[in-house]
């Protein structure tokens, strides 16, 4: 039995050196063919339909359909495409980018990646409502912090 536990242990050390091994090089090169696998598997072309398609859903009925042909009609793809890689390409590693067209190229990430329209369509009007009474709070803040600043601003007009 005690072999057999050598043997094992010699394996795991082996296996877990070799790890890094196979770690991708993080050249330009390699994070330009992961982030064009992940975009391969999460199509920009899909996500902005599917975004299109949840933000008609909050429109009357009888907008939606124009709504839909308007963001088609007037989307670059290729520019929002071109953003996105040099973006990836700029902030992920490659083996980053690799790992997340590994998971949304799997049949779990596919899964996830369907529901994320439903999942933001959810969650913008909260966070949008959030962001516009913040900037409300923020700009009321800026007022009291500063009220002379509007007669400075006049007096200064005024010389």
């Amino acid at each position: 039995m005690p072999a057999i536990a050598a043997r094992l242990l010699l394996l795991a050390l082996l296996v877990s050196f070799s790890l890094p091994a196979f770690a991708l090089d993080d050249t330009p090169q390699n994070r330009e063919q992961q982030a064009d696998r992940y975009l391969g598997a999460v199509p920009p072309q899909s996500m902005m339909s599917d975004m299109s398609a949840k933000m008609a859903e909050t429109l009357p009925e009888e907008q939606r359909d124009q709504f839909k042909a308007l963001m088609t009609k007037h989307l670059d793809l290729g520019r929002v495409t071109a953003a996105i890689k040099a973006a990836m390409v700029k902030t992920f590693t490659a083996d980053e980018l690799k790992a997340l067209a590994d998971f949304y190229g799997s049949d779990v990430g596919k899964s996830a990646m369907a529901k994320m329209g439903t999942y933001m369509s959810e969650v913008m009007p909260a966070t949008m409502n959030e962001v516009q009474s913040a900037l409300v709070k923020a700009q009321g803040e800026g007022h009291q912090e500063h009220p002379d600043q509007g007669s400075q601003d006049k007096g200064s007009r005024e010389n």
